[in-house]
């Protein structure tokens, strides 16, 4: 599961695949080829994470510059 099917995960679905593989991985058990599967899905879970939350920091900033360039807007 990469690339586009990615993509399309929500912060949310993302975040929960990512709980789980680390659990998985906490709890051992695992072969080394398994342990390493498990560790790079987790690094590709965790860049799509990320991914959504600088756009969730991008929106927030630019709502608030928005907000410090029109001030008067607030006193109506």
């Amino acid at each position: 599961m990469t690339g586009k099917v990615d993509e399309a995960l929500s912060y949310e679905q993302a975040r929960d695949e990512l709980i789980e593989v680390v659990r998985r991985l906490e709890a051992g058990g695992t072969t080394l080829e398994e342990s390493l599967a498990l560790w790079e899905r987790g690094e590709e879970l965790a860049r799509v994470c990320r991914r959504w939350l600088e756009g969730a920091r991008a929106r927030l900033d630019a709502a608030l510059a928005e907000e410090e360039e029109d001030p008067e807007d607030e006193d109506e």
